[in-house]
C-alpha cells in the first residue's frame, strides 16, 4: 500500500524535498499546498506533486508524513493548526525552519497524541528560488539537522530518516538550542554582516555614486547572501534573538579592538588580525556543503578580443555544461580573471575548468 506525503509550502525547499522523497519512494502519493494557487498549479505541472490539496486540513488528515516548508513564524502557526486536526495514527510531522527552539517548543502540543514531531533543517539552498528551481539532488552531501526533543519516539526519528534517504544528505542530531547557536554563528550572523555592509554602501553611494560602480566586483561577491528573502530573514532574526544579540555584541567588541589597532598604528596587531583570519579561513573545508549555499564559480582570464566570450561559452556548450550566470568583472582587485562563470554544481564547475584549460584558457576556482 502506497504512503502519502503532504508538503505545506511549495518553494525551493518544499519542492526539492518532495522530489527527493519521490525518487527513493516512487509509490508515494504526494499532495501539496501553498497559499499561492499559481505555485500549486506549477508544482503539479512540473511533477513535483501528484495532487493539489484544497486546504491544510484536506491534505493533512490522511498523510503519513507532513513536511512544513514555510518561514518560522508561519510554521509555528501551522503547527497549531495541525494540532486541532484529527491526524493519522503514527503520522510524522517535520519542518525545515532555520531556527528550531521556538518551533520545537510549539510542537509540545503533540506530546499526548499518537503523532510525532521531529524538527528538521536541511542546510542547503540555491541562488534561485521557487518551485521551478526545485531539484531532487539539492541536498546531496549537505548537512541535514534533526532536532528531536527529549522523549521523542526514536522509531519516528529513524522512520523520518528513511523517508529522507533520497536526499542523500548527512544527518546530524542536535538539541534545538545547540542548532540555533551553530546556525546563528555560521549562517544567520553572516547575513546580518553582509546586509550591514550593503546598507553602508547605499548610504555612502548616495553621496558618492562612483562607489556603486566600484562595488560591482569583489564587494558585490562577498555580499551576495544579502540578496535573500527579507521575510525569511526577519523571522529568523526574531526567532533566534538571544543567540544573535550575543554574537552582535562580540562582533562589536572585535571591531572596537580593530579600531583601536588602527588608531594606535599598531602594525603587529593588524598583521596578526589578518594573518589569523587567513589561516583560519584557509583551514575550513573546501569540498563540503555548509550552512550558506556554495557558489560554484570559475574566474577565467580572457584577452580583450572580439568573440572571446562566445568562444568560451561555445566550448562549454559542446560538452553540455550549463552556465547559470556569466559576468564580466570590471573591478578585479584580488580576483584572478575578468570573466566569472557560475554553475549549478561542483561537477559542472570542475568539468568546465578542465575544458577551458585544455583549450589554453587560464581558469581558477574561487577559494
Amino acid at each position: 500500500m502506497s504512503k502519502q506525503l503532504f508538503v505545506i509550502g511549495l518553494g525551493l525547499i518544499g519542492g526539492s524535498l518532495a522530489l527527493a522523497i519521490k525518487k527513493n519512494h516512487p509509490d508515494t502519493h504526494v499532495l501539496g499546498y501553498d497559499l499561492n494557487e499559481n505555485v500549486t498549479k506549477a508544482a503539479k505541472s512540473l511533477g513535483v506533486i501528484n495532487e493539489a490539496a484544497a486546504s491544510i486540513e484536506k491534505g493533512a488528515t490522511q498523510a503519513d508524513l507532513i513536511v512544513i516548508a514555510a518561514p518560522v513564524t508561519q510554521t509555528i502557526e501551522i503547527v497549531g493548526e495541525l494540532a486541532n486536526l484529527t491526524l493519522k495514527n503514527g503520522a510524522i510531522i517535520t519542518d525545515v525552519g532555520s531556527t528550531k527552539k521556538a518551533i520545537c517548543e510549539a510542537s509540545h502540543v503533540f506530546n499526548q497524541t499518537n503523532v510525532h514531531f521531529v524538527g528538521g533543517h536541511p542546510m542547503a539552498g540555491s541562488h534561485k528560488s521557487g518551485v521551478e528551481a526545485a531539484k531532487s539532488h539539492l541536498f546531496e552531501n549537505a548537512y541535514y539537522i534533526l532536532t528531536p526533543l527529549e522523549g521523542t519516539d526514536e522509531r519516528a526519528v529513524i522512520q523520518l530518516q528513511n523517508w529522507l534517504k533520497g536526499t542523500e544528505a548527512r544527518f546530524i542530531q542536535l538539541s534545538p538550542e545547540s542548532h540555533d547557536f551553530y546556525a546563528g554563528m555560521v549562517s544567520h550572523f553572516p547575513h546580518i554582516v553582509a546586509s550591514g555592509l550593503v546598507h553602508q554602501l547605499k548610504e555612502e553611494g548616495e553621496k558618492e555614486p562612483v562607489l556603486n560602480e566600484l562595488a560591482a566586483g569583489g564587494f558585490r561577491d562577498i555580499t551576495r547572501i544579502a540578496s535573500s528573502s527579507p521575510v525569511m530573514w526577519r523571522d529568523i532574526l526574531l526567532s533566534n534573538r538571544g543567540v544573535l544579540l550575543e554574537l552582535i555584541e562580540k562582533w562589536q567588541e572585535e571591531m572596537t579592538r580593530v579600531k583601536e589597532y588602527i588608531e594606535q598604528r599598531d602594525a603587529d596587531k593588524l598583521f596578526d588580525f589578518f594573518h589569523i583570519a587567513k589561516e583560519s579561513r584557509d583551514a575550513l573545508p573546501v569540498r563540503k556543503k555548509g550552512a550558506i549555499p556554495s557558489f560554484y564559480d570559475l574566474y577565467v582570464d580572457v584577452p580583450d578580443h572580439p568573440g572571446v566570450i562566445s568562444d568560451v561559452t561555445a566550448l562549454l556548450a559542446k560538452k553540455q555544461i550549463s552556465i547559470t550566470n556569466i559576468r564580466i568583472l570590471e573591478t578585479r582587485e584580488d580576483i584572478m580573471g575578468v570573466l566569472r562563470l557560475s554553475f549549478r554544481s561542483e561537477k559542472d564547475q570542475l568539468l568546465a575548468k578542465h575544458v577551458l584549460i585544455d583549450n589554453l584558457y587560464e581558469a581558477y576556482e574561487s577559494q
